[in-house]
């Protein structure tokens, strides 16, 4: 198959978190949408990437290990993307345990209080939307919601049950950004603003880039001309890297686009890949001098 140089979608989730496809099926589209590169960013995983890698070998596709995690400040609910990640980390891994853990017990919290508003749900119905994976999420609860007929799609569930200002709502296993951009950073990774103009988040990319921020995702699903146009000022403002993608988690879902849907060029990609490769030297030749 001839891949299309020049097309990437670096914010995809799989069944490793709340994506329909698993990571073999992922790969398969991509190549079917004559993808160059992607990265799955599943939450609080990195699950998935070595079942996407080996379905990749020898396609000409390039998978890059990602993960998406989400931190809180007193102004907001921050998702940071982590390209490049060393998937062997042991902690990032740990630290993504953590929150895992703490994802499973925020979901069975969800469920007591949905039962309290008169729409009890078993958890074995919720963690069948998981497929497996212990990364278990609201958009699992909300899909569990939809099929027992409580609301009539996803986007009613978190709007006026399981939303931050829901009812139903249990906050989760809190970071920082700073903590998550750090962890992202020592584990070898780019540290990505996640949709800032969806998430209206923009006013605070100053903030965040001097607190060690890398890049931002300029190209999304709901970012308007206008949006994009504010983010690539800021961008070259603050030397922030560009990247940007669908956010896909599959078809009919209601969260994200179709993959490879976003015209992103795969030079992102490479500068990406060039400033992660400059990281890990620094790194390494710190650990050297502190080693003598």
């Amino acid at each position: 198959m001839q891949l299309q140089q020049g097309r990437v979608d670096l914010h995809i989730h799989t069944t490793a978190s709340d994506g329909l496809l698993n990571p073999a099926e992922v790969v398969q589209l991509a190549l079917d949408r004559g993808l160059a590169a992607i990265a799955l960013t599943d939450h609080d995983t990195i699950a998935g990437f070595a079942e996407a890698r080996a379905a990749a070998e020898g396609t000409g596709l390039e998978v890059v290990p990602g993960v998406e995690i989400s931190s809180d400040w007193p102004v907001g609910d921050f998702h940071i993307l982590g390209l490049y990640v060393d998937p062997r980390d042991g902690p990032l891994n740990e630290s993504l345990a953590a929150m895992r853990a703490a994802r499973l017990h925020r979901a069975r919290k969800m469920l007591e209080k949905l039962a309290a508003l008169g729409m009890p749900l078993d958890w074995e119905e919720v963690a069948s939307f998981a497929n497996g994976s212990s990364a278990v999420g609201r958009l699992h609860v909300a899909r569990a919601m939809v099929r027992r007929g409580y609301v009539p799609a996803i986007p009613e569930a978190f709007q006026h049950y399981i939303g931050r200002d829901g009812p139903a709502y249990v906050p989760r296993l809190r970071m920082t950004p700073v903590e998550v951009i750090g962890l992202i950073r020592r584990a070898g990774g780019i540290a990505v603003l996640a949709h800032p103009a969806a998430s209206g988040l923009v006013e605070h990319i100053p903030t965040l880039a001097s607190l060690g921020l890398q890049g931002i995702e300029v190209f999304y699903p709901s970012h308007s001309l206008e949006d994009v146009k504010v983010l690539l000022r800021l961008a070259r403002q603050y030397r922030l890297l560009v990247t940007g993608g669908s956010d896909f988690h599959g078809f009919g879902v209601g969260e994200g686009a179709p993959l490879g849907s976003l015209d992103v060029p795969l030079r992102l990609l490479r500068e990406l890949q060039q400033a992660a490769e400059g990281c890990r030297r620094v790194e390494e030749a710190a650990l050297f001098f502190t080693a003598v």
